[in-house]
C-alpha cells in the first residue's frame, strides 16, 4: 500500500515517550526513499505516453502517485525534524557530552548536526557576559534558593566552588551548595537535589 512505510517511521516517533530517542530507522528511511523514486518513474513514463499517446485516463492515476509521494516526503521530513527537535532538547538536558547510549542511536549525520549545535551554542554563551560569558544551560527553572542540598551518586572527586574551597564527592555523601554549580552534576546523574 502506498505511503505506509512512510507512515510507520511517524508512528515510530508518536510511540517513543517524549524526550526519549529511538534508533534512527536508516532502513525504513530508505524504503521510503526507494519507494518515492519508484512513484516518480512510474509517473514519468505515463506523463510521457500520455502526452505521446493522448491517453487521459492515466491523468488521474498520476495525480493519486503525485500525491503519494508528498505524502512521503512530509512524512520523511516529519520523522526527520522531530529527530532533530528531539536532539537538540538534548543538548539543553544532558549537556554537551551525550551519553553512549543516546549516541548509538543516532546517525553520523545527527551526531555531526549535534556536534554543529553545540558549537554554535557555545560561541553565542561566550559572547554574553563580558569576558567569562554566561551559561545559559545554567537554572532551566527559576531558583528557589542559591543553595541546594545534593546526595552524590557515584565517585566524582574533588569539586571546586567559586570561594576556592574543594568538597570531596564520594558516593552517598551530602552536600549543601550553590545551585549553578550543581545544576549541570545533577542532570549528568552525578549528583541528585535532596528534597526535604
Amino acid at each position: 500500500m502506498f505511503c505506509e512505510k512512510a507512515m510507520e517511521l511517524v508512528r515510530e516517533l508518536h510511540r517513543t515517550p517524549e524526550g526519549q530517542l529511538p534508533a534512527f530507522n536508516e532502513d525504513g528511511l530508505r524504503q521510503v526513499l526507494e519507494e518515492m523514486k519508484t512513484l516518480y518513474e512510474q509517473n514519468q513514463s505515463d506523463v510521457n505516453e500520455a502526452k505521446s499517446g493522448g491517453r487521459g485516463a492515466l491523468i488521474s492515476t498520476i495525480k493519486l502517485r503525485h500525491c503519494c509521494l508528498l505524502r512521503n516526503r512530509r512524512c520523511a521530513a516529519a520523522y526527520l525534524y522531530d529527530r532533530l527537535l528531539r536532539i537538540r532538547a538534548l543538548r539543553w538536558e544532558c549537556g554537551s557530552v551525550l551519553p553512549n547510549a543516546l549516541r548509538f542511536h543516532m546517525s553520523a549525520e545527527e551526531m555531526e548536526w549535534f556536534n554543529h549545535y553545540k558549537k554554535s551554542l557555545a560561541t553565542y554563551m561566550r559572547s554574553l557576559g563580558g569576558d567569562e560569558g554566561l551559561d545559559i544551560t545554567q537554572d532551566m527553572k527559576p531558583p528557589k534558593s542559591l543553595y541546594i542540598e545534593v546526595r552524590c551518586l557515584k565517585d566524582y572527586g574533588e569539586f571546586e566552588v567559586d570561594d576556592g574551597t574543594s568538597v570531596l564527592l564520594k558516593k552517598n555523601s551530602q552536600h549543601f551548595l550553590p545551585r549553578w554549580k550543581c545544576e549541570q552534576l545533577i542532570r549528568q546523574g552525578v549528583l541528585e537535589h535532596v528534597l526535604s
